[in-house]
């Protein structure tokens, strides 16, 4: 790992931080690449292929800044994102909709992608497992569970020791998480899959009492219409309101994992 810590060292974690945009990074990587691809008798610009259906569009927006921040970065004499607008039914069909490996025909696609069903780095990162991921391997020719050439030829191999190796770790969260940061890494590093979108946030304004209704990212949702335990105030709530209770919250979470901890290292010793 002292290759990808050396390539990353200098990428924010933080929250809401553009981690891994850096376009000098980019064309850097990209001219070592290109000198290679062209030993192998690789022709640029190389063209790349993003479908968006023809009736949304906010998509069509969308790709069309994707494809002028691609040509402008990477320069169109060297790679070119070719729009294709297509019916609804066409784009389901060669992508999330497709019924075998041999139908899925795009090299960039925003219509497919992956939301987490529970608060752990597996629920993203064992979608990319070689033997049990789900149809996210599909796009790249790999069927889960076969012995597959390609498995071995992206490193997909290495990559199932990486999150095996995670997911065996069950008691200490902290060395779980690290474990799971290496898988990411090399997933990242690899550029097997590159995240193209990432659902956005939205100013809200709000009267509710901070901290009460059913919300949360994990377990039953019920829904932006339940009122289940919700209050309400008279006033709308300010942002200063709001990073107060968020930091409340963020210290008597600390606390109550750090409680929990001790108390499992005690009964562990005992």
């Amino acid at each position: 790992m002292d290759k990808l810590d050396n390539v990353w060292k200098d990428v924010s974690l933080d929250d809401a931080q553009d981690s891994l945009h850096n376009v000098d990074k980019a064309k850097a990587k990209f001219e070592s690449a290109k000198k290679t691809l062209q030993a192998d008798g690789v022709q640029f610009p190389i063209h790349l292929d993003l479908p968006v259906s023809s009736t949304q569009t906010d998509f069509i927006h969308q790709a069309q800044s994707y494809k002028q921040s691609i040509e402008e970065a990477m320069g169109s004499e060297n790679v070119v994102v070719d729009i294709q607008q297509v019916s609804d039914d066409e784009l389901g069909s060669m992508t999330v909709l497709a019924t075998s490996n041999n139908n899925v025909d795009w090299d960039i696609n925003v219509n497919s992608g992956w939301s987490p069903d529970y608060a752990d780095p597996s629920t993203y990162l064992d979608v990319f497992d070689p033997t049990s991921g789900p149809s996210v391997l599909s796009s790249l020719g790999v069927a889960p569970g076969t012995d597959n050439p390609v498995i071995k030829t992206v490193g997909l191999d290495k990559y199932k020791e990486l999150i095996d190796d995670a997911n065996s770790e069950k008691i200490d969260l902290q060395k779980r998480y690290s474990k799971y940061a290496k898988a990411q890494a090399w997933l990242t590093d690899s550029a097997l899959v590159i995240p193209v979108h990432s659902d956005g946030a939205q100013m809200l304004v709000t009267k509710k009492v901070l901290g009460s209704g059913a919300d949360g990212w994990v377990g039953d949702k019920t829904g932006d219409n339940s009122y289940k335990y919700l209050k309400l105030q008279d006033k709308i709530v300010t942002s200063k309101e709001m990073d107060e209770f968020r930091k409340k919250f963020a210290d008597e979470k600390g606390k109550s994992n750090a409680d929990y901890q001790k108390n499992l290292d005690r009964h562990i010793q005992d």
